[in-house]
């Protein structure tokens, strides 16, 4: 046994070729209007482009700055041994709370970002003696 497949019925609509005949017009009437492009002056349109440029400019440098805050308020806790270890969100700029989550969240992935400085007697450097030696006095003793 073999189905036949039929196609469904598709209803043809007709759409009138022209506006109804009520708001038909007759072209020989009147000629229709050109309407002219509205323009500007080439110098307001220039002064509109610069003072873009100069907002677009200044956008660009308050991104640059804002990425130099985050690395320096990174810097300023002194727990990444390299700020930009962090990347950039701008909530940290405002919530300090939110850096601080953050720093600890990357430390916790990541300890070997941490800041490895130093604290306290390491025994390098210059060391205060608590004696105060006199050699000159120790010779003038021992020369006797």
């Amino acid at each position: 046994m073999t189905e036949q497949i039929t196609e469904p019925e598709v209803e043809q609509t007709h759409l009138p070729a022209g506006p109804p005949a009520d708001q038909q017009t007759d072209q020989h009437d009147e000629p229709a209007e050109e309407t002219e492009p509205e323009t500007f002056p080439r110098e307001y349109v220039t002064k509109l482009r610069d003072e873009s440029a100069k907002y677009r400019q200044r956008a660009a440098d308050r991104d640059d700055l804002a990425e130099r805050l985050h690395a320096s308020l990174v810097a300023a806790t002194g727990r990444l041994a390299d700020p930009t270890d962090l990347p950039f969100a701008e909530d940290h700029l405002t919530d300090s709370d939110a850096l601080d989550a953050a720093i600890d969240a990357l430390l916790a992935t990541k300890p070997h970002l941490a800041s490895r400085k130093p604290s306290g007697d390491v025994g390098q450097g210059a060391t205060l003696n608590g004696s105060d030696t006199d050699l000159a006095g120790l010779l003038r003793r021992n020369a006797s």
